[in-house]
């Protein structure tokens, strides 16, 4: 991974260069065996800490302007399995980061871990749209219009509203 977003923040550097990068890093299936703070799930978030990190160093005075988004597609449940990891779950987090972003604050609601809180009885109840994170940070950085993001990023997604991000 650490390459990997070394050579995007080459590219994402360059004045001429892209302006969005996706990356996709995979391993993070713990179903089994998911650990603690030696577990794969720590070494998972180790080495995302240091790509992250090179990604930084690499774009250097860019990072000023830039924003990092990371989420997956689907979250692990809450309880641990038979197995010592987690199954696939509903709902997860996400992480906006970068020199564009104003940061040290969590946004969202928060479902809580109760039995009753849970979405069904298994999982941490979803409650934003990723969509309305990914139009917050494209409408700030790229100047896209909500018309842009519901009809052409996101078609359909009109009734998604941009989480507020400022």
């Amino acid at each position: 991974f650490q390459e990997m977003t070394r050579a995007a923040g080459k590219l994402l550097s360059e004045r001429t260069g892209p302006r969005v990068a996706t990356l996709e890093v995979g391993g993070w299936d713990t179903h089994a065996n998911q650990g603690a703070d030696a577990g794969r799930l720590a070494n998972q978030l180790r080495a995302l800490d240091t790509g992250l990190a090179a990604l930084q160093a690499e774009l250097g005075a860019a990072w000023k302007d830039t924003t990092v988004v990371v989420m997956t597609e689907f979250g692990r449940t809450v309880a641990v399995n038979g197995t010592g990891g987690t199954d696939h779950g509903t709902a997860s987090a996400a992480f906006a980061l970068g020199g564009a972003v104003r940061g040290g604050r969590i946004l969202g609601q928060w479902p809580g871990l109760a039995e009753a809180d849970l979405f069904e009885g298994r999982d941490l109840r979803p409650t934003t749209d990723s969509r309305a994170i990914l139009k917050a940070v494209l409408a700030q950085q790229l100047g896209l219009s909500e018309a842009q993001l519901a009809e052409q990023v996101f078609p359909g997604s009109a009734g998604v509203d941009p989480e507020v991000m400022a």
